[in-house]
């Protein structure tokens, strides 16, 4: 290969990104991935049993459908569709009591008691004004942002912990377990400043765009991308480990789908020491221990509405929730640790064979550890759907290590690419106007490491690819 104009290692959604971005901008691309397909979390496997399919990674892509990045592409030319379930979120209270999050801002408040009014007010303009929002927040680069109003607003309300907005902010128990399972999401204390802004966006989101998944599973997205890739003359070389910067051949551009462990690893020898020691510091977050079930029926809900959720938080109380998370940052488990649950064949009927379904579920455990947290997903489950157990067909279980061998940057068990406190929020990985940007003139950094942050959006490797453009041309 002579005569490249980037070469990008890592084929996440961050990666793939950055290629057809670059692509598309006419350079000529080399992708290198180390597994043997692309997609790094959006990887779709049949893990239990033949015609079960399972998410490796992420399955909900309220953040994909919303991206400015997968917008502008347009995936849809290349055959991406996405499937709503009839209900985005249940949150259970109790065995036979659930809070639910519908479309509906005002389905959802009607469900709330006295803080109705005052989620339909948040929650629903959010929504209403979701596209400049999202736009705002993940694109930090487009100055002056698209909804200044909307962004201020989420920032005012959102700097808060989330523990201190359930206090102040609700009244009733079951907007405050809501609020609560909603700020999960960021894998972070619930003590931590910021962890409400988690909860605004995602929540706002579900009444803007809905909480979909992709027909026929994630694998679908990083397809979509490769098939744009190779369209406009891009490579996309698999199973090909890089060790090395050396060992890539020469471009006038080389971005790096990697947290910063892995860049040490790779370029370490070329950094500046200051900047290597920055990585160096880097901090990774709560491990998910995951487990996959194929089921020969659906789940068996005490409370029946939880059947159509795509996404059920097996959560308790908002207090519940928050001291789940805060056990696990400081490297205990809770007695009753918070569950997130999806099942993703409530929306597309394609992820198992006729009448069976797919369901995944993970907790947060210390960084690291190596527990074996199946009896106790299992026996969370059970406590909302008796019976759950026999249901199964076949299971498959990925604890921190095993999401790690499958996708490298998950070190760790972090799914997020490094905590996401609001230190590392605002220095990703470092604090700069340009952070996908490195000392190194030619190279660059695009993975959930950098700005705006986890979830498949792909903003990351926008973001970067944009920055590569304006200082290369």
């Amino acid at each position: 290969m002579t005569d490249l104009d980037a070469v990008v290692v890592g084929a996440g959604p961050n990666g793939l990104v950055a290629a057809v971005a670059l692509a598309q901008a006419g350079w000529k691309v080399v992708l290198f991935e180390a597994a043997e397909r692309a997609g790094g979390g959006l990887r779709t496997e049949e893990l239990t049993l033949p015609g079960f399919r399972h998410d490796l990674g992420s399955t909900v892509h309220a953040l994909g459908l919303a991206s400015p990045a997968f917008r502008a592409l347009d995936l849809a030319r290349e055959g991406l569709q996405f499937a709503h379930p009839p209900l985005p979120l249940g949150h259970t209270l109790a065995p036979g009591s659930s809070v639910l999050l519908h479309r509906s801002a005002a389905d959802t408040a009607a469900g709330l008691g006295r803080d109705g009014r005052h989620w339909r007010r948040v929650f629903g303009g959010l929504g209403d004004r979701w596209e400049g929002l999202v736009a705002s927040i993940l694109d930090p680069t487009a100055l002056p942002p698209r909804a200044p109003r909307e962004l201020f607003e989420v920032g005012l309300n959102g700097l808060w912990p989330a523990t201190w907005t359930n206090r102040f902010g609700f009244r009733e128990e079951p907007a405050r377990a809501l609020f609560a399972g909603l700020a999960v999401h960021g894998a972070v204390d619930l003590h931590e400043p910021v962890t409400s802004a988690i909860a605004l966006l995602l929540g706002g989101l579900a009444h803007g765009v809905g909480w979909p998944v992709a027909v026929g599973g994630s694998q679908s997205i990083a397809d979509a991308l490769v098939r744009r890739l190779e369209s406009l003359g891009g490579e996309l070389r698999t199973g090909h480990r890089v060790t090395s910067l050396a060992e890539l051949p020469s471009a006038r551009a080389t971005i790096l789908d990697l947290t910063p462990r892995q860049v040490l690893d790779l370029a370490g020898d070329r950094l500046p020491a200051r900047y290597a020691a920055r990585l160096g510091r880097w901090r990774y977050g709560p491990a998910v221990f995951k487990a996959d079930w194929a089921l020969d029926g659906p789940i068996p809900w005490l409370d029946p509405e939880l059947a159509g959720a795509g996404t059920v938080h097996i959560g308790g109380t908002g207090a519940t929730v928050a001291a789940s998370e805060r056990a696990a940052a400081r490297g205990t488990m809770s007695d009753e640790p918070y569950v997130l649950l999806v099942q993703a064949s409530v929306a597309d009927a394609s992820r198992a064979p006729a009448g069976k379904h797919t369901v995944w579920a993970y907790t947060h455990i210390p960084y690291g550890s190596d527990l074996d947290a199946t009896d106790i997903l299992e026996a969370r489950i059970e406590q909302h759907a008796p019976g759950f157990r026999d249901r199964a067909l076949g299971r498959h279980v990925l604890t921190p290590a095993g999401l790690e061998s499958y996708n490298a940057n998950l070190v760790g068990g972090d799914i997020a690419g490094g905590a996401t406190d609001w230190r590392q929020l605002i220095s990703r990985p470092r604090v700069s106007l340009t952070p996908w940007a490195t000392p190194l003139p030619d190279l660059f950094l695009c993975s959930s490491s950098t700005l705006p942050g986890g979830g498949v959006h792909g903003m990351g490797g926008w973001n970067a690819a944009k920055t590569v453009l304006r200082r290369l041309g």
